[in-house]
């Protein structure tokens, strides 16, 4: 993309917030700001500068601000995205909303109570478990070793997939999308001594036998790991008893 090309008119924005404050308020509200944006600014620079510039009671997450974190994801415009990684220009109308992520409590604002999530994440064992003698070098693995799983090493647990996930907004004790790609990593891992163990943990009602197969969670990543597909992958192993990457075929979605 040749940037110098691009209309760096300002946008005036209307900023539609989905706010809540429990300690004034009773039930979440919108409130509207208007913004002067760079098309080529940021969703979290917009939020940053109502917040500095005009409401200083705005509650919001950020830390990185260069996708890498996760921390700042929410609902822009009705989709789950990263605000640091969503450019005004690709938004359309002068009309943005923002809301927090869908089916984890708010505790202010943007700002969601990340705990249930994370325990679901802790709960599929998301490390390498290797019983043997350490080597006096790295543990090695071919590049085809290392492919297998290489997509799901991308995730930075935003939990965009999972709060984008119907089943997950309708049952909270769903181990959900993000964890099941998180297993997926070490399942998959030639190194890794613990695939069975995760296996039993995710056949269960509310494991990867709860995924619908919506491809909302593929859908929403930011960093566009084909989630379902590594869903699938593990109800494959579950009924082959195979790892091995002769997986079924994915039609539709981009093989999502």
């Amino acid at each position: 993309m040749d940037i110098s090309k691009i209309d760096h008119t300002a946008r005036e924005l209307t900023v539609r917030i989905r706010r809540y404050d429990p300690e004034r308020d009773d039930e979440p509200r919108w409130q509207e700001y208007k913004v002067s944006a760079d098309p080529m600014d940021r969703v979290l620079d917009v939020l940053l500068a109502i917040k500095w510039n005009q409401d200083e009671t705005l509650g919001l997450r950020r830390s990185c601000a260069h996708g890498v974190c996760g921390s700042d994801a929410m609902r822009i415009n009705n989709v789950n995205r990263l605000a640091c990684k969503t450019l005004v220009r690709t938004l359309s109308g002068d009309t943005m909303t923002v809301e927090p992520i869908l089916g984890l409590p708010v505790i202010k604002d943007l700002i969601v109570d990340m705990k249930p999530f994370f325990d679901h994440y802790k709960s599929v064992m998301p490390y390498l478990v290797n019983d043997d003698p350490p080597p006096t070098t790295e543990r090695l693995q071919s590049p085809e070793e290392r492919a297998r799983f290489d997509d799901t090493t991308k995730c930075i647990l935003c939990a965009c997939c999972t709060t984008a996930c119907p089943p997950f907004w309708g049952n909270q004790r769903y181990v959900g999308p993000a964890s099941i790609v998180n297993a997926h990593r070490f399942i998959f891992d030639s190194r890794d001594q613990a695939a069975a163990e995760r296996l039993d943990i995710l056949n269960d009602a509310e494991g990867v036998w709860r995924c619908r197969t919506v491809f909302n969670c593929s859908t929403a990543c930011p960093r566009e790991i084909h989630v379902t597909k590594a869903i699938q992958e593990v109800k494959h192993a579950m009924l082959t008893g195979s790892l091995e990457s002769d997986r079924p075929s994915q039609t539709g979605h981009g093989g999502d």
